[in-house]
């Protein structure tokens, strides 16, 4: 499976200290994160830069603190986006950077109290990042917390949860890193590093074998991947030199068979096989006894529900 590797970007000096790195060690571009983060901000202060509250009642001199904390229980994702959103606003409002600490890694569990990361800094800095932060830090977050249910699921069972394209536009690798943090794999991270042929791609080449000889003829270096839909489309695609196959909805019944006669079919070399459509936490158990390897769902980055954070001044 495909790791979204972080570019070399340097981005401006405004984050607070050790985010740039925390960003690379994630695998997250740096240069993508301030994009993003400016996008988010500007969307949320308007075309004057402006937070009408905070800069009504806020002195730009004040002072304050601030926890992020859990509001649920459930596992974290994108702590270092704090230090980016914090830092990057301070930049805009011509304010010293927030010094940010951070108490719970990603990929670590909480429970409802746990402080995840600590801020200090100019108050009107706090208040204005503030949702933008928790915006970005309650979507990873959920999302690592549904996947890790799915890898739970699955633990011992020699099969891994896999994610889709199904993400939110322009944030996919943010979602994608989420993923990892809560156990997952990701599958492929667009349409340029792993081709799949899927049925409109057989109808438009006249069938299973020519669209798979296409694409090996085009791009011989690129790992290719087979819809099938049922045991004899497998085999076809086996024949073809497919070794790698994605097996659509089908019930885990027919789903054995089509491991079992895929397997066959390609003599003793290894076969990866993939299970996706209509699977539910009920039934992953059921679905890794078949012997595929992955299995795919869509719903861990189109469908998690965000893990509750709060972020609270603290009053001395």
């Amino acid at each position: 499976m495909n790791r979204h590797r972080a570019a070399e970007h340097q981005v401006s000096p405004a984050w607070p200290q050790g985010t740039q790195a925390a960003l690379c060690a994630a695998g997250l571009d740096p240069g993508w994160v301030s994009e993003v983060v400016e996008r988010a901000l500007a969307e949320d202060l308007g075309p004057d830069w402006l937070d009408v509250t905070t800069l009504a009642t806020i002195p730009p001199e004040a002072l304050g603190r601030a926890q992020v904390v859990a509001r649920a229980d459930g596992v974290v994702a994108g702590v270092p986006l704090v230090g980016a959103v914090m830092g990057q606003t301070a930049a805009h409002l011509g304010l010293p950077v927030p010094d940010v600490r951070t108490r719970v890694g990603d990929g670590a569990p909480v429970v409802r109290g746990d402080v995840v990361a600590e801020v200090a800094g100019h108050t009107r800095v706090l208040l204005v990042a503030e949702r933008t932060m928790l915006n970005l830090l309650c979507r990873a977050s959920g999302i690592a917390t549904h996947t890790a249910k799915w890898a739970e699921r699955l633990a011992g069972s020699g099969a891994t949860v896999l994610d889709t394209r199904k993400t939110t536009p322009g944030l996919r690798a943010m979602e994608k890193y989420a993923v990892r943090c809560g156990g997952g794999t990701n599958k492929r991270m667009g349409l340029y590093d792993v081709a799949m042929i899927k049925d409109n791609h057989k109808l438009a080449a006249g069938s299973l074998t020519a669209a798979y000889r296409a694409v090996r003829a085009k791009f011989p270096d690129v790992d290719v991947q087979v819809e099938a839909t049922t045991p004899e489309e497998a085999e076809e695609a086996i024949r073809a030199g497919a070794r790698f196959l994605l097996c659509d909805n089908m019930t885990p019944q027919v789903l054995a068979d089509t491991v079992r006669r895929a397997r066959a079919a390609a003599g003793g070399e290894r076969v990866e096989l993939e299970a996706t459509g209509g699977l539910t936490l009920e039934a992953v158990a059921e679905y890794a006894t078949t012997g595929v390897d992955y299995l795919s769902v869509g719903g861990l980055t189109h469908s998690s529900p965000v893990l509750d954070l709060a972020m609270d001044l603290i009053t001395d």
